[in-house]
């Protein structure tokens, strides 16, 4: 009808944009920005219902798990926007997300708004005008059962959350947390630490030989590697355990065996040939398509972006149009698809490249909250990456780019070729070793492959994790021809000692291939995961690496020894296959809570675990064993070793620095420590004006300069009359307070070790009065701040550009320095790096350090830099993205609604037992 207007809400102002330039004129498409409402804090309930079952959780344990939701203060007036909206609407379609948390955010908004026009529920998992078409046309209902599954995850981690979480605070520390799976994750971390903290390493040594048909033909010369003395196979890494023990029959060749067998091999009397040559047919198949966890795996791998950089980019390559849904666990290709990519790869690389047949791929996972179809191009025909380089810049063209060569390749033939493996023998040795006995023939082999039919090879290969012991997919190599008893000649031989490594610390895309062969969170938790146990200071990235922090040991011994069953693997994974048979409505949501809370047969469950913990011994939890006489302990204020002083009833505490890895606290790594001299209280000498010592100390926020005070006298007795007793009392001395001790922090440029006294003067004698200003006789001083060195004239201020300076500038440098414009020369001093304008504002876009750590601006919007990113590889496309998710978020609503609770009693008027009635209209308007 002319003059009707339809409402689309989606869940992003970029995704609204893209739908909204398909849906034309009589749509109206608005964000909700995210969940608009979520459980509320316990605290932030009606005085009313703090005393009663909902108290503890907002979620009442005790009648069907219901839970209490509030509309948050950061969106209220997304809500008002969309009501007034909704008012001049005749039809509202939901058309977030298909998955779980899209499903649900529909759900809640279809609560809060109460609609009284038709609903319909519309789906697509790619956003490109034929699909938004399609979606349109053919609305579904609201999926109760996904939605159920949703608000079981939300209220199953409240629970697990507001149980374990306070247990740690009291017996580890402060603002930690627990969760079923982050939890899990960090114990799989720390895992991996204590393989290599019990890790010893074996050597052995193996020979190169480089062989060629004749001492004058170099060109047909190859490599072979020794693999047999005597018939026995030799010693490689794979033949230690992790206690450095041969764990085979293979014989470990030391330094003495190797070299001698390589002199003799050296010598002209060796007889070298050829004892057997095999060749095999090579055949290597394309990878499947990409889903959300392969996706992350080969962009940390390739791309060297984090999980959340690469969730953060191909939300805005699918919300733009680009690529098609980018949460899911299935690698299956449409038929659309898989005609796109046969085309074009055809097209591109010829029609011999393209099997007869389309292939066809399967899943692990059997969960059904996802979208079914692999991460791809959008659209029937894909855009080529030439086509699109003038179009997506930066981080966001690199992922099409690797999104578009995985997907047209997983539809190209095997690469073809052969193996050719060759065994030499060099006999009529006679070689006296301790290490092989007397050795008489050595055995060497070599191989080559040579592929003669690329295949799909073509347009991609997909990386490897580094793994232990491992032979490697074998590179092209080509072997000279040869033939069966064919002498050669050893142009060289290599003795190389090797020692066996321990295994390899996670990465965060090894990280999320353990967490997905577990069953352990779902496709679009991944990114999450690492995020927060990054986040909550568990583990901190390493370069690629994920080393955990000491706190993180301590937590995961808790939780072993008194959670056992919430951080066991099978368990956590059982959990996610639970949650998956409620979205395909197989469970009920209300009994498997139950279960999990108070327990069933299978599970004593959280309640009776945290009522029946006993008493935990916060020393030993935090107490590591490094040697017999030596413990870590993790403190209030971080990790400390604690050793045997020379007073027997107080120990030694020695700090650790910040950047050994857990697995580097070696016993005799913790001797070092330990045996290095003492800097801290080191006196320095005597201020000559006032007598008192100066020392330097190494404290909690650093190495600093201190002036002692001396030890006031003790008070002289005071004796008073009792009234009512008549005998005389010693009075109550009054207490004094003793002077605050001058201190200051050296800087940076400084050593601890070697400050003398005339500096330690100077930097307790801050602020140096540099003069007067010629002009208007104000005072000048230089001053060190927590934001770095500065000048300070009244209320006036200008950064210098290094601490030196405060001891160096005079009056003349001072006032140039003012003479200069306060904000640009700030601008320019705190920019870690400057990029171009940014395409929404405008405004040049910086990277600043601030008070909370570095963060992109363009001086209208702040975003912080995620951690697990550094600086050096936020490029101008990644800033944009940084800007852009901040921008969508919205501004930051400060929490002022806990200060006043009857703000929020406008929300108790919503019973939260009416919920699940409400599922039921909700579903039949669509």
């Amino acid at each position: 009808m002319p003059g009707t207007k339809k409402l689309v809400i989606v869940e992003s102002p970029a995704k609204a944009k893209t739908i909204g330039q398909y849906l034309g004129d009589g749509y109206e498409v608005l964000a909700s920005v995210g969940h608009i409402r979520d459980l509320i804090e316990p605290k932030n309930l009606p005085p009313e219902l703090k005393k009663g079952s909902l108290g503890k959780f907002s979620v009442d344990v005790e009648n069907g798990f219901e839970p209490y939701y509030v509309v948050s203060d950061a969106k209220k007036k997304t809500v008002s926007d969309l009501k007034r909206a909704l008012k001049d609407a005749d039809e509202l379609y939901l058309a977030t997300d298909e998955d779980r948390e899209g499903e649900a955010i529909a759900w809640h908004l279809l609560q809060v708004l109460n609609p009284k026009v038709p609903v319909k529920r519309m789906v697509f998992h790619e956003i490109t005008k034929d699909a938004i078409d399609a979606a349109k046309n053919n609305p579904r209902e609201l999926d109760t059962a996904l939605v159920d599954a949703q608000e079981t995850r939300r209220i199953l981690d409240r629970l697990y959350g507001f149980e374990v979480s306070p247990v740690l605070w009291r017996k580890v520390g402060p603002g930690l947390s627990a969760g079923r799976v982050q939890s899990a994750a960090t114990r799989l971390v720390v895992d991996r630490e204590r393989e290599r903290l019990a890790f010893r390493s074996a050597s052995y040594w193996d020979l190169t030989a480089t062989l060629a048909p004749s001492k004058d033909s170099e060109k047909d010369s190859f490599d072979a590697k020794l693999v047999r003395v005597n018939g026995t196979r030799i010693a490689a890494g794979r033949d230690f355990d992790d206690k450095g023990s041969l764990k085979s029959e293979a014989i470990a060749l030391d330094e003495a065996a190797a070299e001698a067998i390589a002199t003799a091999l050296r010598g002209d009397s060796v007889a070298i040939a050829v004892s057997s040559l095999e060749s095999k047919p090579y055949t290597r198949r394309p990878a499947a398509p990409f889903t959300t966890s392969t996706l992350q795996q080969e962009a940390g791998r390739k791309l060297r972006f984090s999980a959340r950089q690469t969730m953060s980019v191909a939300q805005g390559l699918y919300e733009n149009g680009y690529i098609t849904y980018m949460r899911t666990d299935s690698p299956n290709l449409s038929q659309q698809a898989i005609s796109a990519a046969r085309t074009q790869a055809a097209a591109l690389y010829g029609a011999d490249t393209v099997p007869e047949k389309p292939r066809m791929y399967t899943g692990k996972n059997k969960s059904a909250q996802e979208a079914h179809e692999a991460i791809r191009p959008s659209g029937e025909t894909f855009r080529t990456p030439t086509e699109l380089q003038n179009v997506l810049r930066g981080n966001d063209f690199k992922l099409y780019d690797l999104i578009w060569k995985r997907t047209v390749a997983s539809q190209m033939a095997d690469a073809r070729g052969s193996t050719a493996t060759v065994t030499i023998e060099a006999s009529g040795l006679a070689i006296p070793t301790e290490a092989a006995g007397e050795v008489r023939s050595a055995e060497f082999s070599a191989s080559g492959t040579v592929i003669t039919f690329r295949g799909f090879m073509h347009a991609y290969e997909e990386s490897q994790d580094e793994e232990r012991e491992v032979a490697a997919e074998p590179a092209e190599a080509k072997l000279p021809q040869l033939a069966e008893g064919q002498s050669l000649a050893a142009l060289e031989v290599d003795a190389k000692g090797h020692d066996t490594t321990p295994p390899p610390r996670y990465t965060e895309a090894s990280l999320v291939k353990q967490l997905e062969e577990l069953g352990i969170g779902r496709p679009s938790t991944y990114a999450a995961i690492i995020s927060t146990i990054i986040d909550r200071g568990y583990v901190t990235p390493r370069g690629q690496a994920l080393v955990p922090n000491w706190i993180a040991f301590s937590v995961v011994r808790l939780l072993e020894e008194f959670f056992s069953d919430l951080v066991q693997y099978d368990f956590t994974a059982s959990m996610e296959d639970d949650l998956d048979r409620i979205a395909g409505g197989e469970a009920d949501r209300v009994d498997w809570l139950t279960g999990f809370y108070f327990g069933n047969e299978k599970h004593r469950g959280l309640r009776t675990v945290i009522d029946n913990l006993g008493e935990i011994d916060a020393k030993e939890i935090n107490s590591i064993r490094i040697a017999d006489d030596v413990t870590l302990r993790i403190g209030k204020y971080g990790p400390y070793l604690e050793a045997p002083g020379d007073d027997p009833e107080t120990p030694r505490r020695i700090n650790i620095p910040q950047d050994l890895a857990p697995d580097e606290l070696t016993p005799e790594k913790a001797r070092e420590l330990i045996d290095a001299p003492i800097v801290s209280d080191r006196v320095i000498g005597i201020n000559p004006e006032n007598g008192k010592e100066i020392v330097a100390k190494d404290g909690r926020f650093g190495p600093y300069i201190t002036e002692l005070e001396p030890e006031a006298p003790p008070a002289e007795p005071e004796f008073v009359l009792d009234k009512k007793t008549g005998e005389l009392k010693e009075k109550k001395p009054k207490k004094v307070v003793a002077p605050k001790a001058r201190t200051a922090s050296i800087f940076k440029t400084m050593n601890l070790a070697t400050v003398d006294l005339e500096t330690a003067l100077a930097l307790l004698n801050l602020p140096r009065v540099v003069g007067a200003d010629p002009e208007t006789g104000a005072e000048i001083t230089a001053q060190n701040g927590r934001y770095g060195p500065y000048l300070k004239k009244g209320t006036d201020t200008r950064s210098l550009p290094s601490e030196d300076l405060i001891f160096s500038i005079d009056v003349a440098g001072a006032v140039e320095l003012y003479a200069q414009p306060k904000y640009g020369n700030r601008a320019a001093s705190s920019a870690l790096a400057e990029f171009a304008d940014d395409p929404e504002s405008g405004k040049p876009i910086k990277i600043k350090d601030g008070r909370f750590g570095a963060y992109v601006t363009d001086g209208i919007t702040n975003a912080t830099i995620p951690r697990g990113e550094q600086i050096e590889d936020i490029d101008y496309d990644r800033a944009v993205q940084l800007l852009a998710d901040k921008r969508a978020k919205g501004p930051v609503v400060k929490k002022t609604a806990a200060k006043k609770p009857a703000a929020k009693k406008p929300a108790a008027k919503k019973a939260p037992a009416k919920k699940p009635a409400a599922k039921k209209p909700a579903a039949a308007k669509d």
